[in-house]
């Protein structure tokens, strides 16, 4: 497993009986997290000092309790990046901490390369990726069906001092933007997508993962630069294994040379040797 290991402003300070308990800078937050089946508690005194604690409805959904005023937004760092983070009404707040493993790896391949690298970004939510592929010398197209979300990748992108480079924001439905690029003869050296499992376009038009995967990896591998970098496709949709990714990755890439893996990504818990795992990858790195 690839652990985001290197943060400051984060951390899973314990998580129990379904829940997590994380430090967002000086916020202490609880979440729900069904990879949590244990009952015991680490650090039982931890949980005395939440500020805020997300409950989940019995009937779907759910709302924050709040034990303290909280702001509706604050900032964390992640090396030099700057994240915005507001709670949401479906847990969220915006960031996958997780995935600063993905970004690390990104930023290093970016910064090897002796060219301007041209990165896709679908699904591009609040622009984690993006930040850390602008940070790394790329342009990037962002890509993503809410217009909320793109306007908080926009924040992000700001607030981390990137405002000046080279970035494009699409809010489209990732399937139709692809098939304009594939039209158009647009061309990336890197691709990234973070596909949900079920989800609507901006026409409402509909997302299946099960469904949909195979044709969007497909339609993507006709907007691959002649010289390509790397392809990543993170996953958070039950049952699905990496391998099933990266066997698809496998047949529809048209790249004669070059590395493929697959795994999960996690999060460690401070002071403990437990690992949260939070989602899985599959990529191909030249």
């Amino acid at each position: 497993m690839n652990l985001a290991n290197k943060w400051k402003d984060y951390e899973i300070l314990d998580m129990a009986d379904g829940e997590k308990l994380e430090r967002w800078g000086n916020i202490v937050l609880v979440r729900p997290d069904p990879q949590i089946i244990w009952k015991e508690k680490s650090f039982p005194n931890k949980w005395e000092k939440i500020n805020a604690r997300y409950n989940r409805s019995k009937t779907g959904g759910g709302s924050w309790e709040y034990n303290s005023n909280l702001p509706k937004a604050w900032q964390i760092k992640y090396k030099n990046l700057v994240f915005n983070i507001k709670p949401m009404g479906f847990k969220h707040t915006g960031v996958f901490p997780e995935q600063a493993v993905n970004w690390d790896w990104m930023i290093e391949k970016i910064k090897k390369e002796k060219r301007k690298i041209k990165v896709l970004n679908l699904f591009a939510y609040t622009g984690g990726a993006t930040v850390a592929c602008l940070s790394a010398g790329a342009s990037v197209c962002h890509v993503d069906s809410s217009k909320g979300m793109t306007t908080w990748a926009k924040e992000n992108v700001l607030s981390s001092g990137l405002e000046k480079s080279s970035v494009r924001y699409i809010v489209d439905d990732v399937l139709k933007f692809v098939n304009r690029e594939i039209r158009r003869g647009n061309k990336y050296d890197a691709i990234i997508m973070d596909p949900p499992s079920y989800g609507r376009g901006t026409n409402g038009e509909v997302w299946k993962f099960e469904e949909n995967i195979d044709e969007l990896i497909c339609l993507c591998s006709k907007v691959l630069s002649d010289n390509p970098l790397f392809f990543l496709v993170n996953s958070y949709t039950t049952g699905i294994s990496s391998t099933v990714i990266e066997n698809i990755l496998k047949m529809k890439l048209n790249v004669k040379e070059g590395k493929y893996s697959c795994g999960e990504i996690g999060l460690p818990m401070t002071k403990s040797n437990l690992v949260l795992p939070c989602g899985i990858f599959a990529k191909w790195e030249s």
